[in-house]
């Protein structure tokens, strides 16, 4: 198997995310990936062992896009309540500038078999880390609340930017997205705001 790196590699990532956003993963043909690729089907079989393979592959190599995005503009931000704000603009900003892969998350993953679930578990992991790594200073800095335990903090964060941006994918895309940032932030800081 060749090594998961060079340009036919990426060219299939971004022919898998966007055969897969047009047609649902489980009418996406390897032969539909290949010729968005522009490459030869057998190719294909060069890098990845099957169709489950290529969906755990681009999750990989999308989120880590979008984690490595999220961490340089956290990274910028000096408070807790400003990384927390770039943490919220930076998922929707993201999401709605690749809007393939947005639906590829929001939608395709949701149906997946427990292999594909298990093969992704350490790229959400990563993702849910930098959002603990957010809380725990705004808990040092004593303005995040250090009562409610950060693993349910951590799903009420994640969880509502998964909603909004489910919702958002599910009802056609009808709004801005980043619109919602703002108050979905508000609502974060208030909700933990020490008392």
């Amino acid at each position: 198997m060749a090594k998961k790196t060079g340009e036919k590699y990426q060219a299939i990532i971004e022919a898998a995310v966007k055969v897969i956003a047009e047609n649902g993963y489980h009418n996406a043909q390897v032969t539909k990936i290949a010729r968005v690729a522009n490459v030869a089907d057998g190719t294909i079989y060069l890098y990845f062992d099957s169709k489950e393979d290529i969906l755990i592959s681009l999750f990989h190599e999308k989120m880590g896009e979008f984690i490595r995005e999220s961490r340089e503009r956290i990274e910028k931000a000096e408070t807790a309540t400003d990384k927390l704000k770039q943490l919220v603009v930076s998922h929707f900003s993201h999401l709605s500038t690749h809007v393939d892969f947005a639906y590829v998350t929001q939608v395709e993953l949701r149906q997946s078999n427990p292999r594909i679930r298990q093969g992704i578990r350490q790229s959400i992991k990563s993702y849910l880390q930098l959002i603990d790594q957010v809380v725990e200073l705004g808990m040092e800095e004593s303005v995040f609340r250090a009562d409610i335990p950060l693993f349910t903090i951590r799903k009420m964060i994640f969880g509502t930017l998964d909603e909004a941006v489910t919702s958002w994918i599910m009802n056609d895309r009808k709004h801005d997205l980043m619109t919602m940032a703002d108050p979905i932030h508000e609502l974060f800081i208030h909700g933990l705001k020490c008392k």
